[in-house]
């Protein structure tokens, strides 16, 4: 099992920056499984999309929506994953989920942290 806590939430004005955090913790076998992070995020009456995500060799992938605004990175020493998002806009209101796959057997397994709310107010 991997359990995921995120943190850095809040409310910030539109143009405003937030730095995402999320940090895994769990067994050594579990972690080293870890193949890829990433963010995600719901807003109000929304599915959950996808929003960032970086592999463990640090190649990242980005929603077209947040391309050129946010950044993803990643420590492996630490197990936690960043979310660095600028130039905020009211349309990133939601709440962010922190992911993490694991490979097992062959199979994806999906671990979810509990959310941390981000408004941001025009």
């Amino acid at each position: 099992q991997v359990q995921l806590v995120e943190s850095g939430g809040g409310l910030v004005q539109a143009g405003g920056s937030l730095r995402l955090s999320c940090a895994a913790s769990g067994s050594t076998s579990s972690i080293i499984n870890i193949v890829v992070m990433g963010w995600y995020r719901q807003a109000p009456g929304k599915q959950r999309e996808l929003v960032a995500t970086i592999t463990s060799g640090g190649s990242t992938n980005y929603a077209d929506a947040v391309k050129g605004r946010f950044t993803i990175s990643r420590d492996n020493v630490k197990n936690t994953v960043y979310l660095q998002m600028s130039t905020l806009k009211p349309e990133d209101t939601a709440v962010y989920y922190c992911n993490a796959q694991r490979k097992i057997a062959g199979n994806t397994v999906n671990s979810w942290g509990q959310g941390t709310q981000v408004v941001v107010s025009s």
